[in-house]
């Protein structure tokens, strides 16, 4: 039976709700069903103790000179912006930046392919994230018609090469591709459409995420194929649950440093297998 038949928070209540725990003591006096409550409450403190850790990360690697690039790739939709804008909340943006590039001008057009994306590499002591990379040669452009075949083909052999001189010479780039199911995708898409805030996400190359699916599905194969090595190797997110992609993006990130005072950190830092892993052939896969 009901400890409380009003199940209905009253103004007086609310204002004795000084934390989580305050509030949810009023919910189980009231018999409410506080499944979802404890989920989001479980969800915002993993993500403040791990934007904890990545403050504490940013400072280990400002103070002994680290070049860090941490790259966000996937379809539309997938989460990218979602999981940057936690990753870099609290993070000081005199050592972090977003990279996020329009397309190419004609001046862009006419020059190396890597050369603007060399321009925005991590300086000493930085930590780069990026919104899309030089990978969009890899699919995006030749889905859309956006490069020539041979643009393309000499990409693909160039790239392993460029990664590893990026390598050798001490930057630390961990790539993730966000997956996610065509049906999600299409849930995000009519909910972009929907939201007037996110409406300014949906482009004309978002509408062809469906109609191109798997042309899409090809090229990110070749390209796993292709670039997917000991030195720089692709990290896969399940991104159907948002929420809990964006907790094990940033666990994963933590797990490959050292950094001061790791140990006394109060949540957990080992990734989610599950949920995120290096990319293998036989992965069973979103996308």
């Amino acid at each position: 039976m009901s400890k409380n038949p009003d199940k209905n928070i009253t103004e007086a209540e609310f204002n004795t709700v000084h934390s989580h725990a305050d509030l949810l003591k009023i919910l189980e006096d009231k018999d409410s069903n506080i499944s979802s409550v404890l989920s989001k409450i479980q969800y915002e403190q993993e993500k403040e103790d791990l934007q904890v850790e990545l403050v504490k990360l940013q400072q280990w690697i400002k103070k002994n000179n680290k070049r860090v690039a941490i790259i966000f790739e996937g379809r539309d939709a997938a989460g990218k912006g979602g999981n940057i804008r936690r990753f870099t909340e609290h993070l000081n943006p005199r050592s972090m930046r977003l990279v996020a590039l329009n397309k190419p001008t004609k001046v862009e057009k006419g020059q190396w392919y890597f050369r603007r994306y060399i321009q925005q590499l991590p300086n000493p002591g930085e930590l780069v994230f990026f919104d899309r990379s030089w990978y969009n040669r890899a699919v995006v452009e030749p889905v859309m018609g956006f490069c020539t075949q041979q643009q393309y083909e000499q990409f693909m052999v160039q790239l392993p090469e460029f990664e590893h001189m990026l390598y050798e010479d001490g930057v630390i780039i961990i790539k993730f591709w966000l997956s996610i199911t065509k049906e999600e995708q299409l849930a995000r898409f009519n909910a972009r459409e929907d939201n007037p805030l996110k409406r300014w996400k949906f482009s004309p190359v978002d509408k062809k995420g469906q109609e191109y699916w798997d042309d899409y599905t090809k090229y990110k194969e070749q390209m796993f194929s292709k670039t997917h090595t000991s030195f720089s190797p692709w990290i896969i997110v399940k991104t159907n649950d948002k929420e809990k992609a964006r907790l094990e993006c940033m666990r994963y990130v933590l797990s490959q440093f050292d950094y001061d005072k790791k140990d006394e950190a109060e949540v957990s830092l080992l990734p989610d297998p599950n949920v995120i892993m290096r990319y293998f052939r036989s992965l069973h896969k979103y996308d």
